[in-house]
Formats: C-alpha cells, structure tokens, sequence
C-alpha cells in the first residue's frame, strides 16, 4: 500500500503553508482530523511542533520550516535513514527547479530562489537525505546562470556533473521541476568549479528591461548594474533602489 502524506493542525496559517508547498511540488496528501483516526494511508504526518504531543503516531514532523519539514516527512515516509544515491538535478534559470532522487524515486522537488540558492538547497538535503553517494547534475544552458549556480557548490567537495538538457523541456505545469527530474537522471560530465561568470550583451538589456517591468516603468537600470545583477553580486530589487538614488543626485 503506498503511503502518503498527512496534514494534522489547527494552526490555519501553517496548514495554509504546507497545502501550497505540497501542491506546488506535486506531493500527494491528505488532510486529517484530531477527532478521528489516522487512516492506515498515512506514512507521516505533518503538523505545528506545539501540537506534536497530542497525535499518536510513529512519524510525526513539527513544521518549524516548511521546506525542511516536508523533505524529512517525505524521508519519514519512504521508511529510509540512508540512501545508496542522492541525485540532484538542476534546471538552470532566474528561479532554477531542483529535484532530489534518492535512490531512482523523487523525494523533493522545489524552486529556488536565485541561482546561488541553489548551494544551500542542496545541502539541506545532504543533511536531510542521507547518502552514501551524491552526484549533482545541472543543466548545460544558460551558461550565466549555470555558472552561478557552480560557483553556489564549489566549497563542498562534491561530485558535480554537467549534463546536456537535449530532451528535457517540458510542455507541463511545472516544466522547471520536471526537467530537473530527467536532468537528475541523465549522466553528465564532471566540472570542477569554480568558473567565470560572463553575462552576454543580451543577458544585459534583459535584466534592464525586467527593471522597467519590477518598478512599474519608472526606472530603467544602467547597464554596469544590469551586468551585477546577471552575475548575482546584487538583486535586482537593489539595483533598482541604487539606480533611484543616481537618479536623484543626478536632479540635484
């Protein structure tokens, strides 16, 4: 019988949280009642760490963060403390999709923030799926962001796999996850970060026009603060408040 996941709160914003993180990711579950039994469906239950005390049941997660706290519920559930084979797939972009697979099954997928996200990402994992083999596979497009996201892994000591994305674009709701799924299966070649990030001239007028988008029009950044951006040495939401500042002195 395959297991899934349980949520048991009365916390309506926690409950909120873990319903849009579960859908996002696409991880089957249900939701439970303190007045009535946990079926025998369930594998793991999610719920506040002040409500912890009053379900009894063999695998309880309290939720102090969410990501974490799915990641161990989904480990919980595969009835795991060590996997032969963490693969991790990286589709790279702005917000790259990350996928975990321990040992052939998906056990998380997400969305990163940013590219240098992605580092961090990764080592809650480690920590959260034990294994005796890791191997970290990102995409080979978007060499900007690619590069980034390496440069995100390049203390850690890990096997890191470029992999040619031929055949990973998906036309599905989530496009980025799936893809990362198949990039984490695909067999790559090893890099050894770290590697020069060079924003191409396109790359540039992108970032600039996203400011005109982000600011509602009223602000176009210069070129030198697009090309930071691009590199990830500032967000953009700075470079927007920077280039504001330039546009005020220059008034003066």
């Amino acid at each position: 019988m395959r297991k899934v996941l349980g949520l048991l709160t009365e916390d309506f914003r926690l409950y909120h949280d873990l319903v849009a993180a579960l859908k996002g990711r696409g991880i089957p579950f249900v939701s439970l009642s303190f007045s009535r039994r946990i079926p025998e469906t369930v594998g793991a239950v999610l719920t506040s760490p002040a409500e912890v005390p009053r379900i009894r049941f063999a695998h309880v997660v309290g939720v102090q963060d969410v990501d974490n706290a799915i990641a161990r519920a989904l480990q919980l559930l595969k009835g795991k403390t060590e996997w032969q084979e963490l693969l991790i797939g990286v589709d790279p972009g702005h917000e790259p999709g990350v996928a975990v697979l321990g040992d052939g099954d998906v056990l998380d997928t997400y969305l990163a923030p940013n590219p240098e996200a992605v580092g961090d990402r990764v080592r809650t994992a480690l920590r959260t799926f034990p294994a005796r083999q890791v191997r970290v596979r990102v995409g080979h497009g978007d060499p900007t962001n690619r590069n980034r996201i390496l440069n995100s892994l390049a203390e850690d000591g890990l096997r890191v796999e470029i992999v040619d994305e031929a055949g990973t674009t998906h036309r599905t709701p989530q496009p980025d996850l799936d893809a990362a799924v198949d990039i984490a299966r695909t067999p790559g070649v090893r890099v050894h970060p770290p590697f020069v990030v060079r924003p191409t001239p396109g790359e540039v007028r992108e970032v600039q026009r996203r400011s005109r988008l982000q600011s509602g029009g009223q602000v176009t950044i210069s070129s030198e603060l697009a090309d930071a951006v691009a590199r990830g040495e500032v967000t953009l939401d700075g470079a927007i408040q920077r280039q504001r500042r330039r546009d005020r002195r220059s008034e003066d």
